[in-house]
């Protein structure tokens, strides 16, 4: 699974980087730089729609802030403007995701990438100590491509409105498609998010196609082969740290 990432990108270098429109609103480039994103946190995605105006034109490439857990558009309201409470859908496996029902429509018509640095998992040591009298211990790991260029991981979106608000602005939200892990990160976890070559990325960004059935076999060996794993400071597992030491090597 993928629960936790970091990203050091922001929207504006993001939508020149891949020529796309910007359209987060955001004021402070630095306020989507984080180290330690956590679910429920927003976050940046990449998506391509048709322009509402002119919807026989060709989709384009749009940067938008979404939050990290996916909402689906049949979920209920617990109070004005506020969704229910449930699952935090910000995990999705890719094998079931067309036929699960919070992630079905998604698959077919809305599907984005997540972009990041590289993520975390953990591994889980016994007691330190010996005496089996102590806690124990969850070791992070933070994985990421070898040449440290940014990895883009397939995700899905949703956007609800409370149907009772005539005038209410949408609630965009996502989640990121897991896969079995290989390569390094299966030494570290089970389960890896999809990361998706470049080449890939016009196909599965197409809102008027369905999802390729190939893209959610798994990851592109040359894509899996290029990622590292490296221990990290233990520090990234309390989510209030948020800072670049947390991606300092540490000794195994």
């Amino acid at each position: 699974m993928c629960g936790r990432y970091a990203t050091t990108t922001n929207p504006a270098r993001l939508a020149a980087a891949l020529d796309a429109i910007d359209e987060t609103g955001v004021a402070d480039p630095a306020a989507t730089v984080s180290y330690n994103v956590a679910p429920t946190s927003s976050v940046l995605t990449v998506v391509d729609r048709h322009d509402r105006d002119h919807p026989d034109e060709e989709a384009s490439r749009r940067i938008r802030q979404m939050r990290w857990g996916l909402i689906p558009n049949w979920t209920k309201a617990a109070e004005p403007g506020v969704p229910v409470k449930g699952k935090p859908l910000f995990n999705a496996r890719a094998d079931k995701a067309a036929t699960t029902p919070a992630f079905r429509d998604a698959t077919k018509h809305r599907r984005c990438l997540v972009p990041m640095d590289g993520w975390y998992e953990w591994i889980v040591e016994e007691d330190p100590t010996g005496s089996g009298k102590g806690k124990a211990v969850k070791k992070p790991f933070f994985l990421s491509h070898a040449d440290g260029s940014p990895l883009y991981m397939a995700g899905l979106w949703s956007s609800w409105r409370d149907r009772s608000q005539e005038d209410a602005a949408p609630l965009l939200s996502c989640t990121i498609l897991t896969t079995d892990a290989v390569g390094a990160a299966a030494d570290v976890h089970d389960r890896m998010p999809l990361a998706l070559p470049e080449q890939y990325w016009d196909a599965w960004l197409n809102p008027d196609q369905p999802a390729p059935e190939e893209f959610l076999a798994g990851v592109d060996p040359a894509e899996a082969a290029a990622i590292v794993a490296r221990p990290v400071s233990m520090r990234v597992n309390n989510v209030r740290n948020n800072d670049p030491d947390l991606l300092v090597p540490e000794a195994v």
